[in-house]
Order: C-alpha cells, then sequence, then structure tokens
C-alpha cells in the first residue's frame, strides 16, 4: 500500500487538543499521558496551532519560561501546515521533510480529526520516499 491515504492511518486515532489557553505544563502531560510529540491547539473546533516537543524545548525550557505561567497559545507553532484526509501519506512525507517537521496536523472543514507523524510511516512508504528524496538530491546535484 504505497499510497494509503491519511484517512486510513489516522482511523483509529483519538485526535489529542488543547486549548490555547491551557499551561505549558498541562499540555506536556497531556503528551506525557498519551505517548505523543505533538497536541493539536484550538480555539473551539478550529485548529489554530500545533504544539510539539520542539516547541516545549526550544522555546520554553531554552527560553528559561515558567511552564506554569506560559500559555501554549503563547509558545505554540500557529497556523501549521495541514493536510486533508483524502490525500496520501507519501504527500504527507514530502510536506514534513520540505517543512522541516515531524508532526502534521490532519484537518476536515477547520477541525483536526487526526495527526500524522514520520513514526506513522513504515514500510513501503519509507523505503519509497528515502528514494524519492535521493533521487531528487541527485537531480540537484547535476543542476548545480
Amino acid at each position: 500500500m504505497p499510497n494509503r491515504p491519511i484517512r486510513e492511518v489516522v482511523r483509529n486515532q483519538r485526535i489529542v487538543t488543547v486549548p490555547r489557553t491551557a499551561s505549558v505544563r498541562t499540555a506536556a502531560h497531556m503528551m506525557k499521558e498519551s505517548k505523543i510529540g505533538a497536541l493539536a491547539v484550538i480555539d473551539g473546533e478550529r485548529l489554530v496551532g500545533i504544539f510539539t516537543e520542539r516547541d516545549a524545548l526550544f522555546r520554553v525550557l531554552a527560553g528559561r519560561l515558567d511552564p506554569d505561567r506560559t500559555t501554549v497559545d503563547e509558545v505554540m507553532t500557529r497556523d501549521p501546515t495541514t493536510i486533508g484526509p483524502e490525500r496520501s501519506i507519501m504527500h504527507a512525507l514530502h510536506l514534513m521533510h520540505d517543512g522541516g517537521f515531524r508532526h502534521l496536523p490532519v484537518v476536515e472543514r477547520g477541525r483536526p480529526v487526526g495527526m500524522v507523524s514520520i513514526r506513522d510511516a513504515v514500510g513501503p512508504e519509507l523505503v519509497r520516499f528515502e528514494h524519492e528524496v535521493h533521487d531528487m538530491e541527485a537531480i540537484a546535484e547535476i543542476l548545480a
């Protein structure tokens, strides 16, 4: 299944969301309890951002911010790149590679319905993606 649709990848997923007003500590506990590396940040039911372990590390810890007084809204990645559930896992991999991130919210009609991570792409998709990246890099070298 080299071109699995995202809908299939997130079918049994329970999307974990956090309101933008939540403290960073609350968000970090939610991530720990759910064993995930990113939360969809919502305002009502609409996706407004994503809060990742990298945000916690680089923006909060390295920024010497108090996780109890800092809200997710202050340190989240705003208006993240998203993908629709009808797209393929290969498309998601390319978006993540090109954008330099590891988590991609799946959004349908403005509402988060899942989260795709690099680890969701296993087996044939990952092998195919590695070949495509290698081919693109080889072409770039030729053109340089």
